[in-house]
């Protein structure tokens, strides 16, 4: 007789674990373009489209920094670290380095990878190449064959957890005190995207990112969220079916 697991499993065939992201690996798009992080190169240039706006610094377990030598030092400790890689942001209308992500908790033989520790300065925030950003990391790990993309946050950040829901990452619920950051309890909300939606959200990225769906003055005509609201199977109810940009 077949067990409960055998009638329910879902094969997987021929899954061979794909590889950990290259630290050499460039990715460029239309609006962006992302370096493996590197103090000599980044950290001066990242500081300064961060000085002055402590708040980015609120849900991050670091930071903010009170100089950039202070940000230097943090930058050189990091960058040689391959879980998490970072990487630096430069937005391609600007041609200014003005934030970072990273890939995380790499797992190949699970077919997991997470993007965290995303910090934008706000001259990023809310723009074609910092939406780019995400999209190629996404991109990469969906190529190179990893199965499922995560996206965890504080859940006190609902703007991060807007900007999952908007990048068409699906709620998947909140771990309760998770850890504690910064002398506080951290409750962590999980998004995630797997490699069976990730044509119909490729499309939607696509149709996005097309030059013909903004306006002269750089607006958007639709939306990103309406794009993946049908690729989503779980919405986040703290939300209340919103999402913006």
């Amino acid at each position: 007789m077949s067990s409960l697991y055998q009638i329910n499993a879902n094969p997987v065939p021929d899954w061979t674990p794909p590889p950990p992201p290259d630290t050499s690996t460039v990715l460029t798009g239309r609006y962006c373009r992302l370096e493996p992080l590197v103090a000599e190169k980044h950290a001066a240039l990242l500081f300064r489209s961060f000085v002055g706006h402590d708040h980015v610094w609120d849900y991050l377990s670091y930071g903010p920094f009170s100089s950039s030598a202070q940000y230097h030092r943090w930058v050189r400790e990091t960058e040689t670290a391959s879980d998490p890689q970072f990487y630096a942001i430069r937005n391609g209308d600007s041609g200014a380095f003005e934030g970072v992500a990273s890939f995380l908790r790499i797992a190949p033989k699970a077919g997991s990878i997470e993007v965290g520790h995303i910090n934008f300065s706000p001259a990023l925030q809310r723009t074609r190449a910092g939406t780019e950003a995400i999209y190629q990391m996404m991109t990469w790990a969906f190529d190179a064959g990893y199965r499922r993309f995560e996206w965890k946050c504080d859940a006190l950040n609902m703007g991060s957890r807007r900007a999952a829901q908007r990048l068409g990452l699906s709620y998947e619920g909140v771990f309760r005190q998770a850890t504690v950051v910064k002398g506080r309890n951290r409750d962590t909300a999980w998004f995630a995207a797997i490699d069976q939606e990730w044509p119909a959200l490729k499309e939607a990225f696509g149709a996005w990112l097309n030059p013909s769906n903004f306006d002269a003055d750089g607006k958007q005509i639709e939306s990103l969220a309406d794009l993946t609201r049908l690729v989503r199977v779980a919405d986040d109810p703290a939300l209340n079916g919103a999402a913006h940009h």
